[in-house]
């Protein structure tokens, strides 16, 4: 990789050393930006004596080979050949072979495939950072629990229904210090469609296999990091990717009200996890590798929950308090951390003021759906106004029928923006549903 930019003019030319090559599925690949600031993507080799055009150099916005001087642009074009004479043309076959490009979240996906072209649309990702109120451990165990997803985040994303739960089956294919991998899958699936692997001291990626409502099987990866910033304290790093967008809330944790307090039974019993848990063979199999993990490299962490063992911290966690307001307070003393009744409290495990006021893009959304349930609903108000006053003098039969049409479409707008508004906010306050 070079990083170095030159500074002066060679024959009125800017020339910038920035590409990167790089080795994807055993192809050399070369990425970067053009004139415009484009992402390209080409075949790292040159179409004259395959020599690596990551060692090349950019010349107003073109890749040139530094063997002889050909420059490609745009989707592998060779515009330019030294050699030829000036009023000899290029030839077609001179160019390069490209790749497309996408940009998301920081990160440069390229489709490697040369058969099937790239639905750039199809891949939705996202990234999240979260500081949440309990320990790593206890998030690394609620991520690897697939068990709790059809009921805890029931309708808060497509794929979680409470009427989906069943027993889940389980398959360890790799065990060692570093961690475990494994398939599984609904019992009603009859394979095991999904993977995870948890690896030391604080990584787990998720791939699941789902069909959505319409019969299409949809792709899932998740990417957790889970770091630990102290005792009962953790940071999540999320990136999700998937065929379709994988959730409603961008990856937010919707489950700390029962983390918090799991967390502090842990703290407080200070018993190994075999005599406080009752885990489910059929459900609770990755839960219990965890923590059998534990069991086994424990002792170098400064304090663990194992299994079998437990090794309890040395000095005691440091009780952080701040400043809050009445309703505030009473959400904290609430046992589940912020749950029903606690929408509005500045609570960092409360659902609504984490998604709706620190969330930017709920927070946008909400406010959208509001500005369009004002403007429609005045129209509305206009428009029902216009047809009082037509139904009361002679005017056409049409324009009445025009004015009590659009006023219904308008208020059909106030009903859905209303619901949207309601989905955002008030479905991460937890409710118990009847089936």
């Amino acid at each position: 990789m070079q990083l170095e930019v030159s500074s002066h003019l060679q024959e009125s030319r800017v020339v910038l050393f920035i590409e990167l090559g790089l080795t994807v599925f055993d192809k050399q690949i070369v990425l970067f930006k053009d004139g415009q600031g484009e992402r390209r993507c080409y075949e790292d080799r040159c179409a004259h004596r395959l020599a690596k055009l990551s060692e090349g150099q950019l010349i107003d916005g073109r890749l040139e080979c530094l063997y002889h001087g050909w420059q490609f642009e745009g989707e592998g074009k060779c515009v330019k050949i030294p050699q030829l004479a000036a009023n000899a043309k290029i030839p077609r076959s001179a160019c390069v072979n490209t790749h497309k490009v996408k940009e998301s979240q920081g990160v440069v996906w390229v489709w490697m495939s040369q058969k099937t072209p790239p639905n750039l649309n199809k891949f939705q990702d996202t990234s999240t950072v979260h500081e949440l109120p309990y320990d790593h451990s206890i998030l690394l165990e609620n991520l690897m629990d697939s068990a709790h997803i059809p009921i805890s985040h029931d309708r808060t994303d497509w794929s979680a229904k409470r009427e989906d739960a069943q027993p889940l089956h389980f398959e360890v294919t790799e065990r060692t210090d570093w961690g475990f991998a494994g398939r599984w899958g609904r019992e009603k699936d009859h394979a095991l469609l999904n993977f995870s692997r948890f690896e030391a001291p604080c990584v787990l990626q998720n791939n699941r296999e789902l069909i959505d409502e319409n019969g299409v099987k949809q792709y899932f990866t998740g990417l957790f990091l889970c770091r630990p910033t102290g005792q009962g304290k953790s940071m999540l790093i999320v990136r999700f990717g998937g065929t379709k967008d994988p959730t409603l809330q961008n990856g937010s944790p919707n489950d700390m009200g029962f983390l918090s307090s799991q967390n502090e039974v842990l703290m407080k019993e200070k018993i190994h996890t075999k005599n406080l848990y009752l885990n489910l063979s059929t459900s609770d199999a990755w839960v219990a590798e965890y923590r059998k993990w534990m069991d086994k490299v424990g002792h170098g962490m400064p304090y663990h929950f194992g299994h079998n063992t437990i090794s309890l911290p040395q000095v005691p966690a440091v009780v952080e308090h701040a400043p809050a307001e009445f309703v505030a307070g009473v959400s904290a003393s609430l046992p589940a951390k912020g749950g029903t009744g606690t929408m509005y409290a500045p609570n960092l495990a409360n659902r609504y003021f984490r998604h709706v006021i620190h969330c930017k893009e709920c927070n946008s959304v909400v406010k959208t759906f509001e500005a369009w349930k004002n403007i429609l609903s005045a129209i509305a108000l206009v428009l029902s106004a216009l047809a009082i006053l037509a139904s009361g003098r002679q005017w056409k039969s049409f324009l009445l029928s025009f004015l009590l049409v659009s006023t219904g479409l308008c208020l059909v707008g106030v009903y859905e923006c209303s619901t949207a508004i309601a989905t955002i906010t008030t479905n991460f306050i937890r409710t118990h549903r009847r089936l």
